[in-house]
């Protein structure tokens, strides 16, 4: 494109942008007040809100499966039952493997800790030092410490808090019941199709709304749709990869953490991170050299700089152009909103609303400053 023609592509964006500003102070302050109640709305009601947006965003991720079968003629309510039965029995499966040989592996921590402390023993010294300097601003600052030289005595552990196995028995109750609720109206979703788009074009009085409501959502469907299945191809072929790498590297339990590399790769920058740090005290259990003991999370990073900065970066091309800081805050939010499965929707529904905001003239300047 000559320099002039971009000037003037420039010149027309930068004034869409700023006639799509808001400039008027009481629209920003209702904005402010629209998006606490939203935040407050989200946290309070989760049991119900959780289970439709996921069922909502998996539905995303079968559509285009959905749509071929109509082309091939399959009803549509076999099509549903087959895509929702084939989603429980993944699900099912992921969750027997990284149950059944995650236990084995919690149960040789205890003894394991050891080890890891013997190899780490020349990190001692610093933090002696670090313990010791933290004494000292204590008693500069007017900290309290004992005169005798004794160490404090630890509070007690409050005597109402759930042990661990209780706890993970309450969790998965909670994942039963969100999960079935989740599955149940993905089935409806799916079943019902296009019927719940039709109904609104019906509902709306202008062509105009008719029009900008079916872009809106064939781009959510379209983009979110292709994000979706990229990313699971990605996260497949990472599993496959790190388990693989796992049985060459002399590691137990090749498949756990292939199944294990495949789910964390779903969460973007904290899933990576929690997966080094995962690997690397899982090579400091397996082996006693440093080396080896290294060597499962160097493998995993390397993998996932491979895929991350390479592989899916160049089959989404410029699809999904989110801004790296408004994810890591974005999972942030959501995380502390619905949790672990809060993190897993933070990019999608990031996504959504970028692709939202952008079709809206007053929320132009929004879906601009969300982009890379």
């Amino acid at each position: 494109m000559p320099p002039e023609a971009e000037s003037a592509a420039d010149v027309a964006a930068d004034t869409l942008l700023a006639d799509a500003s808001p400039v008027d102070p009481k629209t920003i302050f209702l904005a402010g007040l629209f998006i606490i109640a939203m935040v407050a709305v989200l946290y309070v009601g989760q049991p119900v809100i959780l289970p439709i947006v996921l069922a909502v965003i998996l539905k995303l991720l079968f559509q285009p499966v959905m749509r071929q079968a109509d082309r091939l003629h399959i009803p549509r309510i076999l099509s549903a039952l087959l895509a929702t039965a084939l989603l429980i029995t993944v699900l099912a499966s992921l969750a027997a493997i990284l149950s059944g040989s995650a236990g084995a592996w919690f149960s040789q921590l205890p003894q394991g800790m050891s080890r890891i402390e013997q190899k780490l023993s020349f990190l001692q010294a610093p933090a002696e030092l670090l313990k010791e300097l933290d004494g000292t601003i204590d008693r500069v600052l007017g900290g309290a410490t004992p005169t005798n030289g004794a160490a404090p005595a630890a509070p007690a552990a409050p005597s109402g808090r759930l042990s661990l196995p209780a706890a993970l028995l309450s969790g998965t109750g909670t994942i039963l019941d969100l999960s079935l609720s989740s599955f149940l109206l993905l089935f409806f979703l799916l079943a019902a199709g296009d019927t719940f788009l039709r109904r609104l074009v019906e509902v709306l009085p202008r062509f105009r709304d008719k029009r900008q409501a079916v872009d809106i959502t064939m781009q959510i469907e379209r983009d979110i749709g292709t994000y979706l299945l990229t990313v699971t191809a990605m996260n497949l072929l990472v599993g496959l990869a790190m388990t693989l790498g796992m049985y060459l590297c002399g590691l137990s339990d090749p498949i756990l953490w292939g199944v294990l590399a495949f789910v964390l790769n779903y969460v973007p920058i904290l899933g990576p991170l929690t997966g080094f740090a995962l690997f690397g005290l899982v090579g400091f259990l397996s082996f006693d050299n440093l080396g080896p003991a290294c060597l499962p999370a160097v493998i995993y990073i390397g993998i996932h700089i491979v895929e991350g900065e390479v592989l899916t970066p160049m089959l989404l091309a410029k699809r999904l152009t989110l801004n790296p800081a408004l994810i890591v805050v974005s999972l942030i939010i959501w995380y502390w909103l619905w949790g672990v499965a809060g993190a897993f929707l933070a990019v999608p529904l990031l996504a959504i609303t970028k692709i939202i905001c952008e079709r809206f003239r007053p929320l132009m300047a929004f879906s601009h400053f969300l982009g890379d």
